[in-house]
C-alpha cells in the first residue's frame, strides 16, 4: 500500500476529518500517518510530507495532494467512479456549492468554536453565540442544512453520503461540543452524521488521544 493520508490530531483537526471521512466512506484503501499538532517538531514533520506544511495531505505514489477539498475530488475522480457526489447534476452542483462555502468561509465559527470532540463547553458556546459574526455563521449553516434536507428528505444532506456531509461533519461535532440548539430536523441530521460507522471510529480515536491544545 503506497496510498497514505497524513492527518493531525483527531480531536482537533477538522480538515483532516473531512478528507479521512470521505476516503473511509468511499471505501478507499489507505494508510494513516498521524502527526500531533502544536508540537515543536510538528511543522518539520508535516513539511517532510506536505509541501503546504499543513494537514491533511494525500500521498499516492508520486502524487501528492495537500488540500482537503482537492483530496476529496481526487478520491471521487480516481478511486470511486464519481460516487462521492450526487448522481443528479443539479444536486451535484448544490453539493459542490455548499462544500465550497464551508471550505472558504465560516471564519468566526472556526475561531470561536474550534473542533474539540472530547469537550463539552455549552457556556463557551453561549458566549460565542453572543457575537454577531458567530451567530450569522451558525444561522447560515442551519439554513444550508435545512434547504438540503428539505430537498433530499435526508437522512444526510443529499440523501446518501456525499463530500458535502464530510465537509459539515466537523460542524456536527462543534454543535454538540458547544451546545448549539437545533431544530428536530437538524438535530436528526447531526445524529445521522455522528452515527456513521466511520465517524464513530474517528470519535472513539479522538477520545483516546491525550494531547491538549489550548485555544
Amino acid at each position: 500500500m503506497t496510498r497514505t493520508l497524513v492527518i493531525g490530531n483527531k480531536n482537533y483537526s477538522s480538515w483532516s476529518l473531512r478528507a479521512w471521512l470521505a476516503l473511509k466512506l468511499g471505501r478507499v484503501e489507505f494508510e494513516e500517518a498521524r502527526i500531533a499538532l502544536d508540537q515543536p517538531q510538528t511543522r518539520s514533520e508535516i513539511l517532510a510530507r506536505s509541501p503546504s506544511g499543513k494537514v491533511p495531505c494525500l500521498i499516492d505514489g508520486p502524487l501528492v495532494v495537500w488540500d482537503s477539498l482537492a483530496i476529496c475530488e481526487t478520491a471521487n475522480e480516481r478511486y470511486v467512479a464519481g460516487t462521492l457526489w450526487p448522481a443528479d447534476a443539479d444536486a451535484r452542483a448544490r453539493a459542490r456549492a455548499v462544500s465550497a462555502e464551508m471550505h472558504s468561509g465560516f471564519t468566526a465559527l472556526r475561531t470561536h468554536m474550534p473542533m474539540d470532540i472530547r469537550s463539552h463547553r455549552p457556556e463557551r458556546g453561549a458566549t460565542a453565540l453572543q457575537r454577531a459574526d458567530v451567530a450569522a455563521d451558525v444561522a447560515r449553516i442551519q439554513s444550508i442544512w435545512a434547504d438540503c434536507l428539505a430537498r433530499s428528505s435526508g437522512p444526510l444532506l443529499f440523501g446518501s453520503f456525499t463530500i458535502a456531509d464530510a465537509f459539515y461533519a466537523p460542524v456536527a461535532t462543534r454543535f454538540r461540543t458547544y451546545g448549539v440548539a437545533l431544530s428536530p430536523v437538524l438535530s436528526a441530521y447531526c445524529d445521522a452524521v455522528l452515527a456513521l460507522p466511520a465517524m464513530r471510529q474517528w470519535v472513539e480515536a479522538a477520545q483516546a488521544e491525550t494531547e491538549v491544545i489550548d485555544y
